[in-house]
């Protein structure tokens, strides 16, 4: 599996050696970090390279790291010729997690970003629609952030003995 990495770090390291971060193979899924202000670059370079054309997107979603008050945004690009597979992540701070869209690529991306920015808060520069897609639109906070908690702390109607409490 390093292999497969190894090529593509030298296959980015081409042209954007100052832009990737880290690399590593986690649980058999090769990963690359790279700078946020150059990931649509990245990601169209690889689709267009003649050995990469991971030109399938699989996911793009949010995930919120509290203990380091960031936002990673997640890509995963799949070459649907040689089944190979791959994630880059990017990192974005919570107060103001700004980052270029992907539709300029992957048109589906529209959908995805729609729902990260619904529920994480994340701001993708470009998007032709970038509006709540599943929460409603007068809402005030992003839900899948881990900065608000779980149950209504003002419930009358709740017995903490019966949860162990």
């Amino acid at each position: 599996m390093t292999e497969g990495l190894d090529k593509i770090v030298s296959i980015v390291k081409e042209k954007f050696e100052f832009d990737l971060l880290r690399s590593e193979v986690l649980v058999d899924f090769p990963t690359i970090v790279v700078k946020n202000e150059r990931v649509v670059e990245i990601i169209s370079y690889l689709y267009d390279h003649p050995e990469a054309k991971f030109q399938f997107l699989t996911t793009l979603c949010g995930i919120h790291l509290p203990e380091v008050n960031q936002i990673v945004v997640m890509y995963q690009l799949h070459n649907l010729i040689t089944n190979q597979r791959l994630r880059i992540k990017t990192f974005l701070p919570v107060d103001n997690p700004v980052i270029p869209t992907l539709t300029t690529v992957f048109p589906s991306a529209n959908w995805m970003e729609r729902e990260t920015y619904d529920f994480y808060g994340v701001v993708f520069q470009g998007h032709p629609n970038l509006k709540r897609i599943l929460n409603v639109d007068d809402m005030i906070i992003f839900p899948m952030r881990k900065e608000y908690p779980l149950e209504d702390q003002v419930r009358e109607d709740k017995n903490d003995a019966m949860f162990g409490r």
